[in-house]
């Protein structure tokens, strides 16, 4: 079997990631309309997630369903990996079981051990290195807004995390520039950086924010405190000062930019409530479309 594995962007060509944003689009309006499309049918998918989810597991859920297939989802109280059954031994029996599996954990390398004993396509639903769903989906979204995305500044603001790493790899197939700042100590992954700079990737790093965003068409930021770093919370906040995405930092931005947020957000801390609830917010369209990209990351990676 010819597995369509999405563990990173860079599984992906440049063409591939054009034709993902062409079949969001198209099933977006198909759904609108109302009219049955059912690739899936007869198939199961399974959702295995070992951190918790509100945007990826429902979107992946119903598109399944609305894809006319079935889905499975397991947390690790749910299976043997949970009770320490080696990743390989899962793989391999999920491989007689479903079509295709997304993962949501933690260190990458278990999910490439998972696809590398696998012989069904693996989708990476969120890792502590990448969430390449999130990203494409994202870029959806401002392809929505601005069109072609190759002739625009995005800047990210905040800590270089996997959704900063992410970026990196979308900049680095599809030519945007792109300026990160983060404090000292929070940049993003260095191989990750030194890779899409090899590509002749337009990748800029800044210690400043106001730099990043000066002249932004997009304005993109995460939580400073992720999912299994409670513990360095104080230290974090203390970090981030001078981070926020608020008013007077957008002003630096085009005055016709839009905000990305992929959620869940802390109002107050990475950004403020007026610019998640303004003009320039386009957070719950963002949300809406991870749906409708994860049905073409399902079709292109099972139909295929």
């Amino acid at each position: 079997m010819n597995k369509n594995n999405l563990l990173s962007i860079l599984d992906l060509k440049s063409d591939d990631i054009e034709e993902l944003l062409q079949r969001a689009s198209f099933l977006k309006e198909r759904l609108k309309d109302g009219i049955p499309y059912r690739p899936l049918e007869g198939k199961t998918v399974g959702l295995i997630f070992e951190k918790p989810s509100t945007r990826t597991r429902v979107s992946f859920e119903v598109g399944v369903a609305q894809f006319g297939g079935n889905s499975v989802y397991l947390t690790p109280r749910d299976s043997q990996l949970g009770r320490g059954e080696p990743v390989k031994d899962t793989a391999r029996v999920f491989s007689r079981y479903v079509d295709g599996v997304v993962i949501r954990t933690f260190g990458h390398n278990i999910i490439e051990d998972f696809a590398s004993h696998s012989s069904i396509p693996v989708i990476n639903g969120l890792t502590d290195l990448f969430h390449p769903c999130q990203v494409l989906s994202d870029l959806f979204s401002v392809s929505e807004k601005k069109g072609d995305i190759k002739n625009l500044k995005v800047a990210w603001v905040g800590d270089g995390n996997n959704m900063a790493n992410s970026w990196i790899n979308a900049a680095a197939r599809l030519r945007f520039s792109l300026h990160i700042a983060t404090p000292e100590g929070y940049e993003p992954d260095k191989g990750i950086v030194d890779n899409a700079l090899n590509e002749s990737a337009d990748i800029n790093l800044h210690k400043n924010p106001e730099e990043a965003v000066k002249g932004a068409d997009v304005v993109n930021t995460d939580v400073w405190v992720s999912m299994g770093q409670d513990g360095e919370r104080r230290e974090r906040l203390k970090a981030f000062k001078g981070f926020r995405l608020d008013d007077g930092l957008l002003k630096r931005a085009k005055k016709d930019c839009i905000v990305l947020h992929c959620l869940p957000a802390h109002r107050g801390e990475e950004i403020t409530d007026g610019v998640m609830e303004g003009g320039a917010s386009i957070v719950w369209d963002q949300a809406e479309n991870r749906l409708h990209m994860q049905k073409a990351i399902l079709e292109w990676a099972i139909t295929k």
